[in-house]
C-alpha cells in the first residue's frame, strides 16, 4: 500500500511509516515562531529563497487552515510534460496567475485524490472567471508509472479537467519540490510488490501579483477551507 508523509503529524497512522520528512505547521501556527521546512535529510536549499526556513505570520490562529509565510518561496524552476506529452514550463505557464502547486501520485490510495477533489469542488464555487483563473498543477512523484496518458486518465476523475498534470525525471521533480520544501523519497517496490510513495502533502499557493509561493495548506484541509479562501488566494490577498 502506498504512503503519504503526514505534515505536522507526531505520530504515525495506523498502518503508515513514521513520516520522514515535513515541517510541523501545526506547531509553528499555534507558537507563531519560525519553523525550518524539512527537506528529506538534505543540505539542499529552495532556489531563489535563499534559506529553506519560512516564517509564519497571522499569530495563533488555529482556526484557519491556511498557514502565511512571511518568507514566501520562489516558484519552483521546473520544465516537465504535461498530459498532452507537450513540454510545460511552469514558471512561465503560471506568471501572472493565481496557482496551487500540489506533489502527489496517482496510485495514492487516500491523500492525493481527496486533496485534488476538495480543490475540485470548491473551484467549482467560484464565479467562471476567478475559476479560469485559477490555475491547479499536480506533479507526479512517481514519474515511472504516471506517464503523460495516466496523468490525463487520473486527473479528470480525481480532480476537474482544468488542473495541470506534469511528469518528467525524478531528479528533476524532487530537486523542484525541494525549493518550496517539500520532501520526495524515490518510490520504493516492497517485498509484497506494493510500492512506496513517500512525499510530503502540502498544498502551496502561488500569489498572482508576486508569483511567490505565501500560502500552505495541510492534508487535513476541507473543500469549506479552500472554498473561503480561493477567493482571496486569486485576488493576491492573504487568506
Amino acid at each position: 500500500m502506498s504512503e503519504e508523509k503526514t505534515p505536522g503529524a507526531a505520530t504515525a497512522r495506523p498502518g503508515r511509516r513514521t513520516p520522514l520528512v515535513i515541517a510541523a505547521v501545526t506547531i509553528v501556527a499555534a507558537i507563531g515562531i519560525t519553523a525550518s521546512l524539512g527537506l528529506g535529510g538534505n543540505d539542499d536549499k529552495p532556489a531563489g529563497s535563499g534559506s529553506a526556513v519560512a516564517e509564519v505570520s497571522g499569530g495563533s490562529d488555529s482556526t484557519k487552515a491556511a498557514t502565511v509565510l512571511d518568507r514566501p518561496f520562489t516558484k519552483p524552476a521546473l520544465v516537465l510534460t504535461d498530459t498532452k506529452g507537450e513540454k510545460y514550463d511552469l514558471r512561465e505557464r503560471t506568471k501572472g496567475k493565481p496557482t496551487l502547486i500540489y506533489f502527489g501520485y496517482t496510485h495514492c490510495p487516500d491523500v492525493c485524490p481527496m486533496t485534488m477533489s476538495n480543490i475540485a469542488i470548491a473551484r467549482k464555487q467560484l464565479p467562471k472567471a476567478d475559476q479560469d483563473k485559477l490555475q491547479v498543477v499536480f506533479v507526479t512523484t512517481d514519474p515511472e508509472r504516471d506517464t503523460s496518458a495516466e496523468l490525463a486518465k487520473w486527473l479528470p476523475a480525481a480532480g476537474d479537467p482544468s488542473f495541470t498534470g506534469l511528469t518528467g525525471e525524478f531528479s528533476a521533480i524532487q530537486a523542484g519540490a525541494r525549493q518550496i520544501g517539500i520532501g520526495i523519497d524515490p518510490p520504493k517496490t516492497e517485498k509484497n510488490g506494493s510500492v512506496v510513495s513517500m512525499h510530503g502533502a502540502q498544498v502551496i499557493a502561488f500569489s498572482p501579483t508576486t508569483d511567490q509561493g505565501y500560502v500552505l495548506y495541510g492534508e487535513d484541509t476541507t473543500v469549506d477551507d479552500y472554498a473561503k479562501d480561493l477567493p482571496k488566494i486569486i485576488k493576491g490577498e492573504n487568506p
